[in-house]
């Protein structure tokens, strides 16, 4: 091997960290994963090492029996908070996803059309924004008599989808017109390639960090409803509307309030965390 080759290699750079692996050395992302990661493990798992039934009842109303006590009607609180869980995350969850699928493909659409098109779509999602989110859930459910789960993922996704294509054509606006794409253009490639090979990879961490952040407002935003009575399953355990039904009895038995609020804030601190620290990693990156 020649000495010039030799020198090359040993000046050569290191080649950078992944996205993941730069996100990993953040300390409030992996605090953020692991409070992340314990919650949803609690709410799929928890159910089968409860007490109790989710509808079982395990004494007189509002008493002290137990980790937790019971609540308005007898039953095990903690039992009843292991069996609310999956039904708030999974909604949480799957109204992020649509939220952030719509959004991100009417901001990119935005970006890389530009011109009038751009106007046009992005006055129409100002229109949207306009609308407080809870109070537009509260109108459609207020009309319907049985809700489904369906409907209040897709409400709260309609809620997230015009804040994400903000961000999502923001960044954009940054990718569309450096060299990569303008030479994908060059070759022929069709539009719909082009964003989906050439733009969207570049957005990854910006958009992961709208996501930790949308599912924070999700899980939210599925919690106040429940506390208003618009559960997808009234008579299912449920973290939001266990506040609503124990709330006259805080003074006395506070744990029937008290430790679904306490689950909450905690996914919630965490999933604040793990977008705090994958912003952090996609600036680190940039």
């Amino acid at each position: 091997m020649s000495h010039a080759s030799t020198g090359a290699a040993a000046t050569a750079a290191p080649a950078p960290a992944s996205f993941f692996r730069r996100a990993l050395r953040q300390k409030r992302f992996v605090f953020g994963l692991a409070g992340t990661i314990l919650v949803v493990a609690f709410a799929i798992l928890a159910p089968f090492f409860s007490p109790y039934g989710e509808k079982e009842t395990a004494g007189p109303p509002y008493s002290k029996d137990g980790v937790f006590g019971t609540d308005y009607i007898g039953q095990d609180v903690l039992s009843r908070v292991m069996h609310g869980g999956q039904e708030v995350l999974t909604i949480s969850v799957l109204a992020t996803v649509l939220g952030m699928v719509v959004g991100v493909l009417i901001g990119v659409v935005a970006a890389y059309t530009g011109g009038w098109w751009d106007e046009i779509i992005m006055r129409l999602n100002d229109v949207l924004l306009a609308f407080p989110q809870i109070l537009l859930s509260l109108v459609v459910l207020t009309a319907l008599r049985n809700p489904s789960a369906w409907v209040i993922i897709v409400l709260v996704a309609a809620g997230h989808a015009p804040r994400v294509a903000r961000v999502a054509r923001g960044v954009a606006l940054g990718i569309v017109t450096r060299d990569f794409v303008v030479a994908a253009e060059a070759l022929g490639e069709k539009r719909s390639r082009v964003i989906v090979a050439e733009v969207l990879p570049n957005m990854t961490g910006p958009l992961l960090a709208e996501a930790g952040l949308r599912l924070t407002y999700s899980i939210g935003i599925v919690a106040a409803l429940g506390f208003l009575g618009f559960a997808a399953d009234p008579g299912a355990a449920n973290w939001g509307q266990m506040m609503n039904e124990n709330r006259l009895g805080l003074q006395t038995q506070p744990w029937a309030v008290l430790a679904p609020v306490l689950v909450i804030a905690i996914f919630t601190i965490a999933t604040n965390l793990m977008a705090d620290g994958l912003a952090q990693a996609s600036q680190k990156g940039e």
